[in-house]
């Protein structure tokens, strides 16, 4: 096991039922808000939050030195989860985040209570690659994922032939337009609230540039996801989609129809970020689903 110190905080009663939230790749903990994290503690939850290796406060790695996978990735999950005395626990996972709590809720379905993901694809779907060819303008095999909105693909099109910023400024200025695209279409984008988180995802992190290694991570095993493993899910399994998903649109009915006995949520405007606008909605259902 690598020797990598992972960064968590917890909220809630050590009584209560457990969450622990997952967030996506190159995504810090504190991307699950606040306000959202304050309503499900209120409802009778004890949640734990964490940085990724290699995002916000915890350790950064030379990947050279010390390549890693996103195997270790998902075993990151497990430490969390016995750092904070959890035998099992209600997995609550964002985007990426759902494939590894896909992959624990088959890997080792003792440890998962229930599993909610949110903007998701998945398990074994080659959503990487289905964005990589959008990104190139390649034609996506027959049967493969639904490709990211016109919008998205444009953005990181550009993005992937701009600069990086050399100065604070223009790297926030960046990560908000990047936000901006995520929020989707549908509800009002709050530009001061942006610039605030991503001030603060900037100000915390050890080394922002250091989130790449999850695509090395990625490179370095290109089939680190199983395929066709979906149906040994025996979790209780909550499926959350925005009506206005622009990076994987309409991949939440596909995990849905390949989980026994999963439920699908649209929200109603909902991009791929979590805007105070959806947070009642999305606590409620997610303290319904992990109501013991």
């Amino acid at each position: 096991m690598q020797n990598v110190n992972i960064w968590s905080e917890e909220f809630g009663a050590a009584t209560d039922e457990p969450i622990l939230l997952i967030m996506g790749s190159m995504s810090q903990g504190v991307l699950w808000p606040d306000e959202f994290v304050g309503l499900l503690t209120a409802g009778g939850r004890r949640v734990v939050r964490y940085d990724h290796r290699d995002t916000g406060r915890s350790d950064t790695v030379d990947f050279e030195q010390a390549p890693y996978t996103w195997d270790d990735i998902k075993n990151d999950v497990y430490r969390v989860m016995d750092a904070h005395g959890l035998d099992s626990a209600h997995l609550v996972c964002h985007s990426a985040g759902g494939l590894l709590g896909q992959y624990i809720a088959v890997e080792a379905p003792e440890r998962v209570r229930s599993l909610t993901v949110i903007g998701s694809s998945p398990l074994g779907g080659g959503e990487g690659a289905v964005i990589m060819r959008a990104l190139m303008g390649e034609p996506q095999p027959e049967g493969s994922l639904p490709e990211p909105t016109p919008e998205f693909v444009a953005f990181f099109r550009t993005l992937l032939t701009t600069p990086p910023p050399t100065d604070r400024r223009t790297q926030i200025d960046l990560m908000i337009a990047e936000q901006r695209v995520l929020h989707g279409t549908a509800l009002p984008f709050d530009e001061d609230a942006a610039r605030r988180l991503q001030e603060r995802v900037y100000d915390r992190a050890r080394d922002l540039t250091a989130t790449a290694n999850h695509r090395l991570a990625a490179a370095a095993e290109p089939d680190f996801e199983p395929v066709g493993v979906l149906h040994q899910v025996k979790a209780p399994t909550l499926v959350i989609e925005g009506s206005h998903e622009p990076a994987k649109p309409g991949h939440g009915a596909l995990i849905a129809e390949q989980i026994p006995d999963a439920r699908l949520m649209i929200v109603q405007g909902m991009g791929h970020t979590l805007p105070p606008e959806v947070h009642d909605e999305l606590a409620a259902a997610i303290l319904t689903h992990t109501a013991g």
